[in-house]
Formats: C-alpha cells, structure tokens, sequence
C-alpha cells in the first residue's frame, strides 16, 4: 500500500494516537514516551495514494479554513532577494515549475494589522535556485527591497480548481473528507471521513461512526456518543473509493473500529478543563525554557516567532522546548576549555597497570557458540539469578548511521539473542525517524518475549549546533521555525535517564544493574558480564572487542543502578568533544531570512561517549570482559 508524508506540524491532538503498519494490522504501542515527538498535523493536507507499495506521494497541500477553503497553498515567502524587488519561495508543493515559473495570478495570505488577509497578485517570472531547494520569484509593482520585506513570511495560495489532474490511484486528501464510508461484506454504513492525518508510514483516516452502531469501548461499556476510530488508508483495508458516489468501502480487521474508542467518560467540558490546563503548562514550560536560551544569550532563536502560521510557531514552541539548555551549556565550555577525555585504550592501559584485578578474556568462539564452559559456574549461576529474578535492565542503542535494513536485522538478532530476558525491563534509545519502525517490529513480534509494560522507546539525546564564531556560539537554525540539531552519541544515554526518570522507575521494580550495549556491536553473547560484575563487587562492567577498543559507537557496558544513579546526578561533569563542521543554515540578516551555505567550517557539533564515565570511577570498582581470537 502506498503511503504518503503528510506534514507534519503541533496540534492539540493527543500525541499517544495509535500507528500503523501500512500491509498489516497491529496494536497500539502501551508506552507514552515513544510518541512524545510524534506529531501529527490536521492543518494542512496534500494528495496522497492508495497502493499497494510504500512511495512519495503527490505533495500540494490544502488550506482548511472556512473563508479560504478554495485555495491551495504552494509555499511561503522566506526571505528577500536582492535589490529589485525579489523575494525567495520555500516551496512547499510538488509542482514547482507550474507554480512559480509561469506568470499568472496567485494570491498571498498575510497578517496586517492583526488581521488575516488574502490578497491578489501577479507573478511576472521565476527561477529556480535548487542548489538552495528554493525559488526567486517577481511579483508585479514590487519593486523595491522595502516593499518586498512586507511579503516575507507570507504565504502563497493558488485556486483549488487549479490543482494538477492527479494519476489513477492519486486522492487528494480534502477530497477523501466527508465521504461515507461502508462495510464492504454486507453494505452497512459505517460512519463518516472527518480527517485525514499522516503517521509517516501510511495515512490515517478519521471516522465518525454513526450513532446507530453497537460500540463497546475498552472497558467493556456500550458507548453511547458517536466516537471517532482511526483506519489505515492502505489498499488491504480500504480496496474501494468512489469518487463520484463519495463513498468508500472498508474490510476492517476485527477489533479495528472499536480499538480507539474513547474509553474516557468524562464530560466535554471536563476534556476541555484538561486540555487547557495541558496547554497552561507547555507555555509554562515554554516560558521558562526560552528564559534559559535568554540566559545563554540565544535570544535570536525566537526571531522565527515573528513569522510565518500559528503551526510554524507552534513548531518552534516545540524545538525550543526540547533544548537540554544544562546539557548544552556543558558542551559548550567543551569549546573554550577542551575536556580531557580518557578513551577506552587510555583506560585500559592504566587499569592494567594500577589494579591487582585480572582481566576476564573470553573467545569469540565461544560467544558465538553460546559456549558456557568459559566462566566459571558461580559468575554463570549468578547471571542466570539476576536476570530470571528481574534483577537486570537493558537499554540497546542505535546509532542512525547504518541503514534501516542492517539497523533492523541487527536489532531483531539482539532481541532474539535476549529471549531468557523476557521479565527483565528493556529501554531502546534510537533516532526520532526510527521510532515507529521499531515499535511497530514490536507489536508484529509480540515483543520478543517481553513484558510490554516495561518496554520503553526513547529518542536519542541531540544538541543544538552552534556557530563557530569567536566568542559567539550561537544556535544554528535549520529553518525560521526549526533548530539544527545533531545527536550526541552514546554519553547522551547517561543525560537520557536523567530527564526521563527512567532511574526511579527501574529502582522501584526490583532492578540491580543496567547493562547498555549498542546494537552494533560484533559479537553478541556474553550477558555473564552482570554476573561477572555481581561477583566482583564491581559498579562497571567493560566488555571490549579485541582491534575495536574506544570505537565510540560499538559498546556493551554494564552498571550499578546505584552508580549510574551518581552519574545522572552530576551531569555537568559529563565530557563532550566539539567538532568542527560546515554546516547548512539560515539566519536573520538586516531583517531577512538569508540562506547560508559555507565554503569552510562554521560550526560546532557536540559529540560524548559512554567511556568518559570511567573517569569518575575506581578502578577496583571496575571489572573488565576481554572478547579475543
């Protein structure tokens, strides 16, 4: 079935809306944390497809507000361009050439006055300037750089029975609202499309079901309100749409139309009390991350607030609030006053030369072979009562440098790996762009065994980039409303378990010691590290790679609750290194959006591995598990 990517931007939707697989049905994930950056957009739509193959679809999205509903936006005016009066367009259309190369009317929406206003103008000519993904247009009697600095932030609206004819199979997805949709066995209506929403794999309608359907909600109680259900716009479940009859059918699942059913009781009024407090306290919170970036001089964040749509905004909202403001004024003394970071090798060769504790060598052989005869029975038993008594966490890492397939086979040969952990607590850190993979793996593989209330998917620790600039470090901006930021590498779980109380959670169900491992890592086996550990009396655990030592993205470490509990209580000391890069991005000059693109470094990008830690520990509370030929 053929997906589309719909925008995505902040609503007041709830975040924890169930995804889908597009080719097959599965349940919602049980864990609220993973969709904290999932975000849905009901305020712009664009054409999407139904097939049954995964691709892009046709991009022109559709305003949906009531006075403007006959026209289509195509982009926005993000900066000025020269001296005669030209403006440069970020498109946001898939048909470029049609809209901004041929002269014609088009209209512009815009604030004046506090007033929301759509005016009519006339292009006179446009180029492309695909090196920068934008357009330079002329729009008639704009002449002047003053005159043009008035349209920046506008948006840019063409007619609606001016959007391209689309291929068979191509919908636009206003078109799919108020369609009738109908069980395709026996004919009986269903309900009504009230929405469509885009989940990053496929597309989501939103149904009214009528009223007159027998509906019981998760509780087992018989809803007497028409609720709203979500389908998957994927062929396998939705084979027909009519056009003309604006109808469709549906060959739902079973368990489908009353899997989402508000299972909340309580009254509209008393929703709408709980929404508004919600909203009350992401200002709070917005009002107070925006005083930290205040603090660290990084005002010109907020120069995007001044700009654009209410969504762009509230995106911005959004970015400014995910700033780890503690974490990033860490990393950026790193800039000024170099950290000096102890790599494995470094450790290594002290620890060899300081402690009286032998290193554990065991072969890759015999992890492998899944060979128990390498440790002895006491470190073997040990880590068998550990862990079948839920005594151990694990928390697997991924890094986004791999491909999704190697990613995906490296982390299925983990969890397969893990089975005899089934009651232990499980945490995967990976990019915002793989979540859904990931959980949707989960659900189809009914969790591997684990327990899914104690499965946990977060993203991955980033940090803003900043400038290179003497003395200035300022945060890069990838677009007006969006952030550059980077992830920071394996140290950035130590700061993750920190601001998620993720620690608390795992002292409260028994857990005794976390082991942290990157899913990239050689050789598989070898989970006697708790038990070798547990049996020394260690607080860390080391299990290196004979020929990879101190690679930062291949690690397999096992800790102390109680000593990663000291960790994330003093995350100022955490070490970072700042990399210089070209990066990228746009800045506000003489008030206008300027795209910047460098010839040299410009920037900082923060990086932090899991190894710095070792510097805050003895080594006789350290224990080493060699991996040798």
């Amino acid at each position: 079935m053929k997906g589309s990517n719909l925008l995505r931007a902040p609503t007041s939707l709830s975040t924890s809306l169930p995804l889908y697989s597009p080719l097959k049905f599965v349940a919602p994930f049980r864990n609220p944390i993973c969709f904290s950056h999932l975000i849905l957009s009901s305020l712009k739509l664009h054409p999407i497809r139904i097939s049954s193959l995964h691709a892009t679809a046709t991009q022109e999205t559709v305003e949906v507000g009531e006075t403007e509903s006959q026209f289509v936006e195509i982009g926005y005016i993000s900066s000025v361009h020269g001296l005669q009066g030209e403006v440069r367009v970020k498109p946001n259309t898939d048909f470029p050439e049609l809209r901004f190369a041929e002269p014609g009317r088009r209209w512009l929406k815009r604030q004046i006055l506090g007033r929301e206003i759509v005016e009519e103008v006339e292009l006179m000519e446009g180029r492309g300037h695909h090196g920068q993904k934008s357009w330079i247009i002329k729009i008639n009697n704009i002449d002047k750089v003053e005159q043009a600095q008035q349209l920046v932030g506008s948006t840019i609206l063409v007619l609606d029975e001016d959007r391209p004819e689309l291929e068979e199979g191509d919908f636009y997805a206003r078109d799919l609202v108020g369609m009738r949709v109908t069980l395709q066995e026996t004919g009986e209506p269903v309900g009504t499309v009230v929405n469509v929403f885009d989940n990053g794999g496929s597309d989501l309608l939103q149904v009214k079901l009528n009223s007159s359907l027998d509906i019981i909600d998760k509780n087992g109680k018989m809803k007497s309100e028409a609720p709203l259900v979500w389908v998957p716009f994927v062929e396998a479940i939705v084979p027909h749409v009519d056009m003309i009859k604006r109808e469709m059918t549906i060959t739902p699942p079973k368990g489908l139309l009353e899997l989402n059913v508000r299972s909340d009781e309580r009254s509209k009024k008393e929703r709408r009390q709980l929404e508004w407090k919600d909203r009350k306290k992401f200002q709070k919170r917005v009002i107070a991350a925006k005083k930290k970036l205040c603090e660290m001089e990084q005002k010109h964040v907020f120069e995007g607030f001044r700009y654009g749509e209410k969504s762009q905004g509230s995106l911005l909202a959004e970015q400014i609030v995910g700033v780890n403001s503690q974490l990033l004024q860490v990393a950026l003394k790193t800039i000024e006053t170099p950290s000096d970071r102890w790599h494995l090798s470094e450790f290594l060769e002290a620890y060899n030369k300081e402690t009286t504790r032998d290193v554990f060598k065991v072969s890759k052989g015999c992890l492998v072979s899944e060979d128990k005869e390498y440790t002895s029975s006491k470190i073997t038993e040990r880590c068998k009562a550990l862990i079948s008594n839920g005594k151990v966490a694990n928390i697997l890492v991924v890094e986004g440098k791999s491909s999704e397939s190697e990613g995906t086979d490296r982390f299925i040969q983990r969890l397969v790996e893990m089975e005899s952990h089934g009651t232990t607590p499980l945490i995967l850190v990976c990019p915002i762009n793989k979540m859904e993979t990931f959980q949707n793996l989960m659900t189809d593989n009914d969790y591997f065994g684990f327990d899914p209330e104690k499965v946990w998917i977060l993203e991955e620790e980033k940090l803003p980039v900043v400038s290179s600039s003497h003395g200035e470090h300022k945060i890069l901006m990838k677009s007006p409303w969006e952030i550059l930021q980077k992830p920071v590498g394996s140290g950035g779980v130590i700061s993750l378990l920190s601001s998620h109380n993720s620690l608390e959670s795992l002292a409260a169900m028994g857990v005794e010691y976390i082991e942290i491992s990157s899913v990239d890592q050689r050789y598989i086996g070898g989970e006697d590290l708790v038990g070798l550990v547990d049996s020394s009396e260690a607080d860390v655990g080391i299990k290196t790679f004979g020929g990879i030592n101190g690679v930062d993205d291949i690690f397999n470490m096992v800790f102390s609750i109680k000593y990663i509990t000291q960790l994330t209580k003093n995350i100022n000391k955490l070490l970072f290194d700042a990399v210089l890069r070209s990066t990228q991005h746009v800045e506000m000059v003489d008030k206008e959006w300027v795209d910047i693109t460098p010839s040299t470094h410009n920037s900082y990008e923060f990086r932090s591995s899991i190894y710095t830690c070792l510097k805050a520990c003895s080594f006789d509370k350290v224990c080493v598990m060699e991996v040798v030929d």
